[in-house]
């Protein structure tokens, strides 16, 4: 696969992860950051989340999703800075570039698509934002976007509040329909020879994913369909979190051949009735059916279970902490990793996919403005007009 060079003006998570996807297919990503404003902290504000592990500007929040990059700073507000973009553009051979700053601001920042394609007209462009360029001042914060894409409302205890995800699910959906959709423009670019422009809505991408709540509104569903469930599935019963002697254990059955086998194994012999044969007749005794399993699993510990559900080929999964994850071997085996300042080895989380030829340690995260006169200098500026652009404040010192 050709090494391809992505120029990412990129902060937080949701592009950060995008464009790490294209560190794990070999490409050189370069991510670009603002030059400091007044006294607040210079550049992507995750990097100053979490502990310090190497400097102030390189704490655990930012190191994960940045591994494998460069770093660069310029002062887009100035024409100078947005001449040294595209400079950088056309001399460093960059096919992609991805932004996710406010829509409204791709213009006087010089990054909008019709200026860049200017520079190269068969660039490929994409941008994320909370609304797309429709609602170009919206921002676009992950806990904002779950409650008003209805994820919250969809999470949680049926009796108690509205509940975020554990994980920042729209980031991560939105830098997936990044890293997917600049695949097919280069896949189209291939037949074409034509660049894009791609906007990813976060709101979009996430009720893309509503997939099986909001379509049940017009099949006149009733309101607890809709609404939260804690962790029982809504339609398949029993599916649900049950406690043990020392933990939880999660059984999801999906079939009625799955519950003659529940049913038939010595300690859930007590919920069989000719009532619960189908998935019909348990939804319509749901409550005790929760209830009898709960108390079945109580009298025993997760592994007790976990070796009859095993041997009775039974959907089940012990709920583990995030430390047992990573023990795992299915995971432990496919960890990507990188190197502190300081030797260190910090394991990192898979790539999602294996992909043959592909590495599996990375450089650790730059400091901000690492690459600046090094990316400069490769893109044909003479260091002589370096301190002069430090002067200027096109640059950072």
């Amino acid at each position: 696969m050709k090494r391809r060079t992505v120029v990412s003006m990129e902060q937080a998570l949701s592009l950060s992860y995008a464009t790490l996807r294209f560190v794990q297919l070999g490409w050189r990503v370069i991510r670009l950051e603002s030059t400091p404003v007044g006294t607040s902290l210079p550049g992507d504000p995750n990097r100053y989340i979490g502990d310090i592990v190497a400097d102030d500007d390189r704490r655990s929040y930012f190191i994960a999703p940045n591994v494998g990059k460069e770093a660069i700073a310029l002062n887009l507000k100035e024409e100078k800075g947005q001449e040294l973009l595209q400079r950088i553009v056309r001399e460093l051979d960059v096919e992609i570039f991805c932004c996710n700053t406010l829509p409204h601001r791709y213009q006087s920042l010089g990054i909008d698509y019709e200026t860049l394609r200017s520079v190269r007209e068969d660039i490929i462009w994409a941008g994320i934002s909370a609304m797309g360029p429709d609602y170009p001042n919206t921002p676009g914060y992950d806990p904002a976007l779950q409650a008003m894409v209805g994820y919250m409302e969809l999470t949680g205890d049926k009796d108690g509040p509205p509940t975020l995800s554990g994980v920042p699910l729209i980031d991560l959906k939105a830098g997936d329909e990044v890293y997917a959709n600049v695949l097919l423009a280069l896949a189209e670019k291939a037949e074409t020879g034509l660049g894009k422009a791609i906007h990813v809505s976060m709101l979009q991408a996430a009720a893309s994913w509503l997939i099986t709540t909001l379509p049940l509104i017009d099949f006149d569903c009733d309101p607890t369909e809709i609404t939260r469930a804690g962790n029982e599935h809504r339609k398949f019963i029993p599916a649900n979190a049950y406690r043990t002697k020392d933990g939880f254990i999660y059984i999801a059955i999906g079939n009625d051949l799955q519950w003659q086998r529940l049913s038939a194994a010595s300690k859930f012999q007590t919920l069989r009735s000719s009532q619960r044969e189908t998935n019909a007749g348990r939804i319509r005794e749901a409550g005790s059916i929760h209830r009898e399993m709960a108390e079945a699993t109580s009298r025993h510990s997760t592994d007790e279970l976990v070796r009859e559900f095993r041997e009775a080929k039974i959907p089940h999964a012990p709920i583990h902490t995030v430390p047992q994850v990573r023990e795992m071997e299915a995971v432990q085996s496919k960890l990507t990793s990188t190197q502190a300042p300081d030797g260190r080895t910090i394991h990192l989380t898979p790539a999602a996919v294996d992909l043959s030829g592909t590495a599996s340690e990375y450089s650790f995260a730059p400091r901000y403005s690492e690459h600046t006169m090094s990316v400069l200098k490769e893109a044909g500026v003479p260091a002589s007009e370096m301190g002069g652009l430090e002067t200027q404040g096109i640059i950072p010192r």
